[in-house]
């Protein structure tokens, strides 16, 4: 599933080619990627009609388009493949192509959902007096979100006595933040994933903090990660952030900073990447 950095390149496409335009049609060619949309296809297809959409917004890696006027929003669900483009009319169909809308204007292109997996899709539900979707009322804020609160995710953080990874991988502490990004912070902040959270300090959860966002702030630069051709932005782009990752995906590669190999580990049906040097297991 893409993480932060990729999600919020959509966003900026879409707040580029999609806000401020009235659908006029939605089509949804495979009912799969309509599915959290309990009403149906045909429910979805006509709630959308005639409304314009406003600024696209994120919440860590949570993707939504609100309705202006009313209270409720379009939730995508990217998972493993998904992929929001703006195509031109005449752009001959994409081989996974599950829903299109087409809006009120002469601009000449069209928002399409393409998913090879079918893991994603599109569903509208209502929002909460914050404009969130309310079923993800519950996820917390991420780290590049003004209203962040650090001291908060300190004191959250000693308290959930855990281990360092899990945590950030909680998005009821934290959002955004998922396998990449986590073990890129880890490696920069030089703690291993395993290390407790009762033992951080305020210090050191700043440490890490910073250079979570460094990490993701340097992501988004670059387009966000691609390590394959599933993950692109509104033009069908990849990212190229994959060239400069320390830690993940090098294993038995030179840490950058202490020249050991890198390791991997099995962790939680997902890799850890650790420099054993630098980022030492804590004593059991």
């Amino acid at each position: 599933m893409p993480e932060l950095p990729e999600v919020e390149v959509v966003r900026r496409g879409l707040e580029r080619w999609v806000a401020q335009r009235t659908v006029t049609d939605t089509e949804v060619l495979h009912p799969r990627a309509v599915r959290r949309h309990v009403a149906g296809a045909d429910d979805f297809a006509h709630r959308l009609k005639g409304h314009r959409i406003g600024t696209p917004s994120r919440r860590g890696k949570y993707l939504w388009l609100p309705l202006e006027d009313t209270h409720q929003a379009v939730l995508a669900h990217l998972g493993m493949s998904g992929q929001l483009l703006v195509q031109r009319h005449e752009f001959p169909d994409e081989k996974h192509l599950r829903i299109r809308v087409r809006f009120a204007d002469t601009l000449g292109t069209e928002l399409r959902f393409v998913d090879q997996r079918t893991f994603g899709g599109l569903s509208l539900h209502d929002t909460t007096p914050d404009g969130l979707p309310d079923v993800i009322a519950h996820i917390a804020r991420d780290p590049l979100d003004p209203l962040f609160d650090d001291e908060l995710f300190h004191q959250a953080l000693r308290r959930k006595r855990t281990t360092i990874k899990r945590a950030l991988l909680d998005q009821s502490l934290i959002s955004g933040v998922g396998n990449i990004y986590a073990d890129e912070a880890l490696w920069r902040t030089r703690v291993h994933y395993e290390r407790p959270t009762a033992t951080f300090t305020r210090p050191r959860t700043a440490e890490l903090l910073g250079h979570a966002r460094d990490v993701m702030n340097a992501a988004l630069s670059v387009g966000g990660t691609s390590f394959d051709s599933l993950y692109v932005n509104v033009n069908g782009e990849s990212g190229y952030f994959d060239r400069s990752l320390d830690a993940y995906g090098r294993e038995g590669l030179p840490c950058r900073r202490c020249g050991t190999p890198m390791k991997r580990q099995a962790w939680m049906n997902r890799s850890s990447y650790f420099c054993p040097k630098c980022q030492r297991a804590p004593r059991s």
